[in-house]
């Protein structure tokens, strides 16, 4: 009988621990956890590629800033030329009122020349009647004009007083409205040729307006897609951070389960235990001891049993003046007469011949008074050479609107850094092209 109700407590015991030892939940629990490794996964990604598109956004608004301000300098520059162009327009109309009115002051003095001409003719015949000077009549007969005529009576020492002080102060007048005549007209060149660039670079400047409208526009679009691919990763991983969320909270309701399965078990074996030792107390006739040594031998699957637990798992030197402009290279706008004040330069407001000095300043050349630097006085401002022997750092010189109408710094390489009415400052291929075509051969080292 005590064989039999030994036998009864061991086989419930190691029935109970072969219970508390069987893998019941964990295939499930391993799934879980496989799957939330594989949404931390996809959840990583999402956020390598947020992080990524942010990044991209944060390039793209630099660069949309950059482009605004360009925008905005180059709509300043399109404004004072403009107001250039109208003044030029303005100054060229009354250029040309003045033209007009020396014309008819012309007009006016070559009729009282005639008059005067007449006058001297018959006072020469007078003189010859009344058998007068052979040498003043000479003058008047050998005249090729009446222009010419007054030049060769004025060197007649005998011609009488009266006739002198004519002569002379027809010769004033004629000599002085030449002279008007003569800078007006240059003056009215000059300004004509100035119209004709100031309007050449407007419609340039329409263009590169519009170039870069196109471009914002272009930069604005990436952005949007950009937000949106950005907000669908996120919605992506909101999504994962949802799954992941709800699998933590299922792994966790089953661990709980587990365990609550787990001490059930233990409350059971303890319990048949304590009931197959109180069976085996009613039923056995053998000494005490031995009861003891068979409720020692009931506890040692107890032991056991919580074996079975989980566990939980682990300064500036002359030769930069090839470079030194390049901080403007996109940040700046031709504008003509630009660059001669300090707020324009600060705006990179410049025209070729100021940002040639502008140049040359920063690595400490003067190259004389700015308000007055221009084409002109840079080709004086160093030693020509030849265009074979040119370096980096030379000036070099392009005809476009007018004769030596251009200037930038050569950099080597057939190519040179000026502001360019098309481009604002920027470096332009003169072995091939245009400026290829506009350089004239002149080349100044400074």
């Amino acid at each position: 009988m005590k064989k039999k109700m030994l036998l009864l407590n061991t086989t419930v015991l190691l029935g109970l621990g072969g219970v508390l030892s069987t893998p019941a939940y964990a295939s499930t629990i391993q799934d879980m956890e496989s799957q939330k490794s594989q949404i931390q996964n996809q959840r990583q990604d999402v956020q390598s590629n947020i992080k990524a598109a942010s990044d991209e956004l944060t390039r793209l608004q630099a660069e949309q800033d950059q482009m605004k301000a360009q925008l905005e300098r180059l709509t300043l520059a399109e404004e004072e030329n403009n107001k250039k162009a109208q003044k030029t327009e303005a100054d060229i109309k009354e250029t040309s009122k003045q033209v007009e009115q020396l014309q008819k002051e012309i007009k006016l003095l070559q009729e009282k020349l005639e008059k005067r001409n007449d006058i001297l003719k018959d006072r020469a015949r007078s003189l010859q009647e009344s058998g007068g000077n052979v040498e003043y009549l000479q003058v008047l007969l050998g005249s090729s004009s009446f222009s010419d005529f007054v030049d060769r009576a004025l060197a007649v020492s005998t011609i009488v007083d009266a006739d002198r002080g004519i002569l002379k102060e027809t010769k004033n007048m004629q000599d002085e409205l030449k002279t008007k005549q003569a800078d007006v007209k240059s003056k009215l060149a000059s300004l004509e040729d100035m119209k004709a660039e100031l309007d050449e670079m407007t419609v340039q400047l329409a263009a590169q307006k519009k170039q870069k409208d196109a471009l914002a526009k272009e930069l604005k679009d990436k952005e949007a897609k950009n937000e949106e691919l950005k907000a669908s990763l996120q919605a992506k991983d909101s999504s994962l951070a949802n799954e992941q969320s709800t699998l933590e909270q299922n792994i966790k309701d089953q661990k709980a389960a587990e365990e609550a399965a787990r001490k059930a078990a233990e409350q059971a074996a303890e319990e048949a235990a304590k009931k197959a030792a109180e069976q085996a107390q009613k039923a056995a006739a053998a000494p005490a001891e031995k009861a003891d040594s068979s409720s020692a031998k009931a506890e040692a699957p107890k032991a056991s049993s919580n074996d079975v637990a989980p566990t939980s798992a682990p300064a500036p030197k002359a030769s930069n003046v090839v470079t030194v402009g390049n901080r403007w290279i996109g940040n700046s706008a031709y504008v003509f007469g630009g660059g001669r004040s300090q707020s324009d330069i600060n705006h990179g407001l410049f025209d070729c011949s100021s940002f040639v000095h502008w140049a040359y300043a920063q690595v400490g050349v003067n190259l004389g008074p700015l308000g007055s630097v221009s084409t002109e006085t840079l080709k004086h401002a160093g030693t020509q050479v030849s265009s074979s022997q040119m370096q980096p750092g030379d000036l070099v010189f392009f005809d476009t609107y007018k004769k030596d109408g251009h200037v930038g710094i050569y950099v080597g390489g057939g190519k040179f850094i000026g502001a360019q009415s098309s481009t604002g400052v920027a470096i332009a291929n003169m072995s091939s092209g245009y400026w290829k075509q506009k350089f004239n051969g002149r080349v100044v080292r400074i």
